[in-house]
């Protein structure tokens, strides 16, 4: 099954919206105050409003706008920076409730081809086609794809990633390690406890904890598929209370806890991407894109130390997962050329070209056009990277990364409007057993109370 829009599922008939439009209510009354939406502004000028999140990524952009200004005087942009998960849930509300204080939004593969089906996104093909120099056949092909709903753009990446494993190469030299070409799970524990040295602030390894679908349950979730656990089977049953969860949930919840960073409960990307960049941390499992800051000079103690192997597997060959931060507009929005305009020069060859040439090659974002890696200046730095990242961008795919069938699309995700809320729930769950208030049993028994409710109507045929 390709990632995606559920092969089977048609055009929508109103449900699938009204589902994702209920899910939206819930949170809704949390949506922050903003000074106004986009539009004339002095000078006349045309202002967009710009949602994105706050990883280093993106502050790039920001620090990249004078280049952008520079080709568009007439357009002024507005940033709303955010943390993931607030991103996520006020980027949702605001696109789902058509509230148009957006003219552009970061999304992912997750919410594009459900936002599309919904005609809440903006068809970006012709835009990205007509565009000179644009190219967008350039894009990692599994990305386009995952992008796209009925075969058009709906969303452009502004960088792409897989996931894989760092590690201290120079460490495990020194120990007697030797990293295998296809890890397990059972080597990451291993390995871990051979490294893991508390006394000086150094963890065997470091992993996601803290709560929310798009944090904990990202590295998790490949874990439960190579372990051959799913959240649905093929009649849609909650399968969360299942053994193969359950031993999937319980390693990754024992090896933080024996062998992981302090603090591990509250821990997301950014944390342990600080934590082992500063040389904390023997191992990392997380996104290919951390490489951007992993192997950045300026502000990493790991350069050139730190191999990258495949995600650990357990019953699959792979267990990878695909992911695009991407850049969308809004069906609401009213400056949909000069929203364009902005997406087109930040998802551009040239962009990638401003940030080798400004910030550094390092910090360029990966994951998102071929053509990236045959710049020379890229391929240098990118040698110890550049092929495990294709590699594994290639390869995520439900084929080789789950041991059973399911029928939802994603991989660190489930590909249906209620996930975020019902991942950021059970997601609560796992973080507490590792914060030691719970057990893993105790955890899973209440996920799958959630799972049940969410399957219900999927069961009786309401979808």
């Amino acid at each position: 099954m390709k990632l995606g829009r559920k092969p089977d599922s048609g055009r929508s008939d109103g449900r699938s919206k009204g589902r994702l439009l209920a899910v939206v209510a819930a949170g809704s009354a949390a949506l922050l105050a903003l000074t106004g939406c986009g539009g004339a502004v002095g000078g006349g000028k045309e202002e967009i409003v710009v949602a994105i999140v706050s990883n280093p990524q993106m502050q790039d952009a920001i620090n990249l706008q004078e280049n952008f200004r520079e080709q568009h005087p007439d357009i002024d942009v507005r940033f709303v920076s955010l943390p993931e998960n607030e991103a996520r849930a006020k980027i949702t509300a605001s696109v789902a409730t058509e509230g148009g204080e957006f003219d552009v939004v970061m999304i992912s593969n997750y919410e594009t081809p459900m936002w599309a089906e919904n005609g809440w996104l903006t068809n970006l093909q012709e835009y990205a086609e007509t565009t000179e120099g644009y190219n967008p056949e350039d894009f990692v092909p599994t990305i386009r794809e995952a992008l796209s709903y009925e075969g058009d753009l709906h969303s452009v990446p502004f960088y792409g990633e897989s996931s894989f494993l760092a590690y201290r190469a120079d460490l495990f030299e020194e120990a007697g390690l030797t990293m295998p070409e296809q890890p397990t799970w059972d080597d990451i524990r291993r390995f871990a406890k051979e490294l893991h040295d508390p006394a000086k602030d150094f963890s065997g390894v470091c992993l996601r904890g803290l709560a929310g679908w798009g944090e904990v349950m990202a590295p998790l979730n490949t874990v439960i598929n190579t372990y051959g656990g799913r959240w649905f089977d093929m009649e849609w049953n909650a399968t969360l209370d299942s053994p193969e969860v359950e031993a999937a949930v319980t390693d990754y919840v024992d090896l933080i806890r024996d062998y992981g960073q302090p603090g591990a409960a509250t821990s997301g990307y950014g944390d342990c991407l600080t934590r082992y960049s500063q040389g904390n941390a023997a191992m990392w499992y997380d996104a290919t894109a951390m490489v951007s800051s992993v192997e950045d000079p300026e502000s990493s103690l790991v350069v050139g130390k730190t191999k990258y192997a495949p995600a650990p597997v357990e019953e699959t060959e792979a267990a990878g997962w695909l992911y695009s931060w991407s850049l969308a507009i809004p069906a609401a929005s009213e400056h949909k050329d000069a929203a364009w305009d902005f997406i087109s020069w930040m998802t551009s060859p040239d962009y990638i070209k401003l940030v080798g040439e400004e910030i550094s090659w390092e910090r360029v974002p990966p994951g998102s056009r071929l053509s990236t890696y045959d710049i020379p200046e890229y391929a240098e730095v990118s040698e110890a990277y550049a092929e495990p990242t294709l590699d594994a961008m290639a390869g995520a795919s439900q084929e080789s990364s789950m041991a059973k069938p399911v029928p939802y699309t994603g991989l660190q995700f489930v590909g249906i409007p209620e996930f975020q809320d019902l991942g950021t729930r059970v997601a609560q769950q796992i973080s507490a057993a590792i914060a030691g208030q719970k057990s893993v049993e105790e955890a899973l028994r209440q996920s799958q109370r959630y799972a049940e409710t969410v399957a219900e109507s999927y069961k009786t045929g309401e979808r």
